[in-house]
């Protein structure tokens, strides 16, 4: 295995599993946020509101931590590829060029670290409504 072969399997087996990392927590929390639309509805007791609420707290700063990790992995093999790119014409060296022409919004970072802070929020929401009415239920 040569360096250019190292470094793209590096980056593509890393980016895939970043991928298929937010995949399953978007997969997840629809199913949590599902449990809390069906717990209100069917007015379970509140303390599986609060229950449910810490799940969706813990997974989020679960995946938050393990998306990090992920792009420290993916990062780790830029480098190597920029200087690769050098090799390369002008209109070829795409980390180089990716580099030098996104904004700090338009990104995917952007994007799943949004989605993974409105679960967080949301959890956390719910757990202090669960709360409210646990103890108004006193």
């Amino acid at each position: 295995m040569d360096e250019r072969q190292y470094l793209c399997e590096h980056y593509r087996f890393n980016a895939e599993q970043r991928l298929k990392g937010f995949n399953f927590f978007v997969v997840l929390s629809m199913f949590a946020d599902g449990g809390v639309f069906t717990a209100v509805e069917k007015g379970f007791h509140p303390l599986i509101l609060v229950l449910v609420g810490g799940f969706i707290v813990i997974v989020s700063a679960v995946f938050w931590i393990v998306d990090a990790r992920s792009r420290q992995l993916l990062s780790l093999s830029v480098p190597g590829l920029k200087a690769l790119e050098q090799q390369l014409s002008a209109e070829s060296r795409l980390f180089i060029r990716d580099s030098q022409s996104h904004g700090r919004i338009v990104r995917y970072t952007f994007a799943i670290r949004a989605l993974i802070l409105g679960q967080f929020l949301f959890g956390t929401g719910v757990v202090l409504y669960g709360l409210l009415r646990l103890f108004s239920l006193i």
